[in-house]
C-alpha cells in the first residue's frame, strides 16, 4: 500500500513569536525567524520540522499537519483520498499549493508532499558512553554540562474527539498502521517504510488539538539534563522523568506558555519497514507509563478546546 513516511512539519498559530522563541530556543531547538513566522530545526539537520504563525489575541492552535511521501507513492495516494472524498478544496491559507491538501474529519488540514525520509531507518543509536579515568566519578560537573541538542522529531500527539475514526483516517488516506492501542483512549500509528514506534498518536478528548510534539535526545542523561534546563530556563511545569510502556521510551514533557507540551525523548521502540507489527489493545494501566512521578492534574486538558 502507498504511504506517506515521516512528519514533513506540523504548523500552528500562537499569540506571540518573540515568547515562543525564547521557549524553543531554551529546549535546545534552532528557531529561525523568516518574515512573519518562526520556523523549527534541530542543530545540524536541515530538516524544517515545524512552523509558527502569529495570531495576537488568540490561544495557540494547531493548523495543520504537512507529511511526506517517495515520489513513487504519491500518485496513488492522491488516486486514493480523490476516491474517498478526502481531497480538500484549497489548500490551507497558511500552507503552500504544494502536494495535496486533504480534510481530517475534525476539521484541521493535512497536507501530503514528495520529500526526502526524515524518520529513522534503523533504532537511533545511544551516545556512546566515555568511561571516567580512575580517580574521576562519572557525572559531569554542573558547570561544565554542555545545553541539551534534540536530534530530530519523532513524532505528534493528537488529541481527538473519536480516536477510532481518527486513525481510521490516517490509516486509509496516508497508510499509516496501527501499532498498539488502549481501546478507543489511545492510538499509536507508524509508518509502514520504517519509523519509530509511533509517528503520530491519537489521544481521547473533547475534540481536536496538539497534545505535544517529542524530540529524540541521545542519552537518558539527556532527558535529565534537559529538564532541568527548563527549570533553569523558567519554565517549571511538566511531568517526568519516567518512562513509557507503549513506545519504551525514557520522557520528560515541559509544558509551553500555551498548555501544550514538548517532550525530550530517549530510546523509542523502531519499527523496520514492513515488519508486521504484532499491534495489540492493552488495558488502560499499562498504555501510559511504568514509572515516574505523578501525573499532573492539567497534563491530559486539551487547551484548544477550552477556547472555545
Amino acid at each position: 500500500m502507498a504511504a506517506v513516511h515521516s512528519i514533513d512539519a506540523f504548523v500552528f498559530t500562537v499569540p506571540d513569536l518573540t515568547e515562543a522563541e525564547r521557549f524553543y530556543a531554551a529546549f535546545g531547538l534552532v528557531p529561525r525567524r523568516v518574515g512573519t513566522t518562526l520556523e523549527l530545526y534541530t542543530e545540524g539537520h536541515a530538516q524544517r520540522w515545524g512552523v509558527l504563525h502569529e495570531l495576537p489575541g488568540a490561544r495557540k492552535k494547531l493548523q495543520f499537519l504537512s507529511f511526506a511521501c517517495h515520489a513513487a507513492d504519491y500518485a496513488a495516494i492522491a488516486a486514493r483520498a480523490h476516491a474517498d472524498g478526502l481531497v480538500a478544496s484549497e489548500p490551507h491559507p497558511l500552507g503552500s499549493t504544494d502536494g495535496l491538501w486533504l480534510r481530517h474529519p475534525e476539521g484541521y488540514a493535512v497536507q501530503v508532499v514528495v520529500g526526502p525520509k526524515n524518520s529513522p531507518d534503523a533504532k537511533a543509536p545511544a551516545a556512546a558512553a566515555v568511561a571516567p579515568p580512575p580517580g574521576r566519578g562519572a557525572a559531569p560537573a554542573r558547570s561544565a554540562v554542555k545545553p541539551v541538542r534534540p536530534r530530530r522529531l519523532s513524532h505528534v500527539l493528537l488529541f481527538s474527539g473519536d480516536v477510532d475514526r481518527s486513525a481510521a483516517f490516517f490509516e486509509q488516506a496516508l497508510g499509516l498502521r496501527v501499532t498498539d492501542r488502549s481501546g478507543d483512549v489511545i492510538v499509536f500509528m507508524r509508518g509502514i517504510h520504517g519509523s519509530d514506534h509511533h509517528l503520530v498518536a491519537l489521544a481521547k478528548s473533547d475534540g481536536p488539538g496538539l497534545h505535544h510534539v517529542s524530540w529524540d535526545v541521545a542519552t537518558l542523561d539527556d532527558v535529565g539534563l534537559g529538564m532541568e534546563q527548563m527549570l533553569q530556563a523558567g519554565y517549571l511545569q511538566g511531568w517526568g522523568v519516567g518512562r513509557h510502556v507503549l513506545g519504551s521510551n525514557y520522557f520528560y514533557y515541559v509544558r509551553d506558555p500555551w498548555g501544550s507540551y514538548c517532550e525530550y525523548s530517549f530510546d523509542i521502540d523502531f519499527v523496520p519497514g514492513r515488519y508486521d507489527w504484532p499491534a495489540r489493545d492493552h488495558p488502560i494501566e499499562d498504555s501510559f507509563y511504568v514509572w515516574g512521578p505523578v501525573v499532573p492534574p492539567e497534563f491530559t486538558q486539551n487547551h484548544e478546546t477550552a477556547a472555545r
